[in-house]
């Protein structure tokens, strides 16, 4: 199934079809208690990318080179935030007392994510209660689930009515998606064709901007970074974010701070973004633009820039601009409801990680190498378009597995032969390494995470 999945992948973003030649899978039959089909999800992602660097390698002088992925490793680093350790102990539970499913009056379910204190503080003002679980249950027993499902979207919140999958095929938004391909990879600018010297590794004096948060895409940049691109991650001082994601997304990548409220803080990102290849962003659309960073302005600062756009529920349909994370899309698309059922439990269910997260952040980054291939090849400014949502659909036509959650999880001894550790500012970091393996350029991380504002806004590495 992985390489089959695969061979989509590389089919749709327009690859040669002998390429696939050099990718091979082990423990093709590997997978998590579910009855979707996570492992073959998590190999075909990331072996499409490990591909994509390799071709991008082999385009720039570099020779031609094998990639052999364990999916039972794979599976580990699509949890690779779970099996974090810092100085041999696992982080706080990043997850918010308060998050998780309820019922509401109506006998329906529906989801709160409260994990930033001000989704927290925003939820409990609409209900009006305390902020403890047993508060919170008998606040949403008063409610219809859709309509506090929408008075929270209403208010900037993040929460998700559990709907069937036919509830969901029958939503608007659905039917947007339904029109969108998987991923899009656009040319939106002309510009002359550039391909970066030979260098040692596929991304080498390849530079990135990463303006995102939590998983998805800072997985995309944290691929990016084991590749051997220079990742700067962009954050700022008044926005919240969750160390555990901090500590192993960040690993590969220099981490500064920019307040773009102010001008002077927009002023730098423009300079940067003068001097970037690919400029990865998981912001609300228009959130970006509204500060004067449109793909328009994108282009005009940086011709030949690549622009990759993730975002939670796709760029069409009425959810465009709707907030949402990996276990929310799963509540809302129908995902929660199949797991519940499969496990013959009247509650919701969940993927055994957070797989929407981590394959659209292995796609983001997939397309993103094939946008630097097409721009050394044909020039021109380029647009990735990627979703949680999209990723979900895909995700949900694929075959169930019979039997699914009697599968066995990963053991203890697994994940440790996977563990990679490195000395930090945060103390010694144990984390899974990279999965796949590439005989000529391995994967790996050059730098340990770094505190949010341990850097300054600039490049290191000179062109």
């Amino acid at each position: 199934m992985a390489g089959r999945l695969a061979g989509k992948l590389w089919q749709l973003a327009g690859g040669a079809p002998e390429a696939l030649e050099q990718l091979s899978f082990l423990n093709p039959a590997a997978q998590l208690p579910s009855q979707f089909q996570v492992g073959a999800l998590a190999a075909a992602t990331i072996g499409a990318q490990a591909l994509a660097a390799a071709q991008f390698w082999h385009l720039r002088g570099g020779r031609r080179q094998t990639i052999t992925l364990d999916q039972r490793h794979a599976l580990a680093i699509f949890r690779s935030e779970r099996y974090l350790q810092i100085d041999g102990k696992s982080p706080a539970d990043p997850w918010s007392p308060i998050a998780g499913y309820y019922q509401a009056g109506d006998g329906r379910w529906i989801q709160l994510h409260t994990n930033f204190s001000h989704h927290r503080d925003g939820v409990l003002r609409v209900l009006q209660c305390a902020d403890n679980r047993a508060a919170v249950a008998a606040a949403i027993a008063g409610w219809q689930a859709s309509e506090l499902d929408a008075r929270l979207a209403q208010e900037g919140m993040v929460a998700a009515l559990v709907r069937s999958p036919d509830e969901w095929l029958a939503h608007p938004q659905a039917a947007a998606i339904a029109t969108l391909p998987l991923f899009e990879i656009e040319r939106v600018a002309d510009s002359v064709p550039e391909l970066p010297q030979p260098g040692p590794r596929p991304l080498s004096g390849v530079r990135v901007l990463d303006l995102s948060r939590v998983i998805a895409a800072p997985v995309a940049g944290r691929t990016l970074a084991q590749h051997g691109a220079e990742v700067l991650a962009i954050g700022a001082a008044h926005l919240p974010n969750i160390p555990t994601l901090v500590i192993d997304n960040g690993r590969g990548k220099r981490a500064a701070q920019l307040d773009l409220r102010r001008e002077a803080g927009r002023q730098r990102l423009r300079e940067l973004i003068r001097g970037t290849d690919v400029f990865l962003h998981a912001y609300r659309p228009g959130a970006l633009a509204a500060h004067g960073f449109s793909g328009e302005a994108l282009q005009a600062l940086r011709p030949g820039l690549i622009e990759v756009r993730l975002s939670a529920y796709g760029h069409a349909g009425p959810w465009a601009e709707r907030r949402g994370f990996d276990s929310l899309v799963q509540s809302a698309t129908g995902i929660a409801w199949e797991e519940g059922q499969a496990a013959g439990s009247d509650q919701p269910g969940k993927l055994p990680c957070q797989a929407l997260d981590h394959a659209t952040g292995y796609l983001a980054a997939f397309c993103a190498m094939v946008a630097l291939r097409r721009r050394a090849t044909e020039g021109g400014g380029w647009r990735v378009r990627v979703s949680l949502a999209q990723t979900g659909r895909w995700l949900q036509s694929m075959p169930r597995l019979a039997d699914g959650l009697q599968y066995a999880d990963l053991s203890q001894a697994e994940v440790d032969q996977w563990r990679q550790t490195m000395m930090s500012s945060y103390g010694e970091i144990s984390a899974i390494a990279p999965a796949e393996h590439m005989s000529e350029t391995p994967p790996h991380f050059d730098l340990p995470p770094s505190a949010l504002n341990a850097h300054e806004a600039g490049w290191q590495q000179e062109r």
